[in-house]
């Protein structure tokens, strides 16, 4: 089990800061996990199934966002 911060999270998806935290704020993704003080972390684990999930999303749908 792998913890990233912030920064691996927007690079894996793609997504900017405020974007991840509107999408945690809506229930849409991961919520992160404290790590002491005011660092937060996401489960790497988690990340991926978003994002697989977003791929599923896709070819099932055959949604594509522009």
């Amino acid at each position: 089990m792998k913890v990233i911060r912030l920064q691996q999270v927007m690079e894996m998806t793609g997504l900017g800061r405020s974007t991840v935290y509107k999408y945690v704020s809506e229930n849409w993704f991961p919520k992160p996990i404290p790590l002491g003080g005011r660092s937060v972390g996401w489960l790497e684990s988690e990340v991926d199934e978003w994002i697989l999930d977003r791929i599923e999303e896709r070819d099932t749908l055959g949604v594509v966002s522009v």
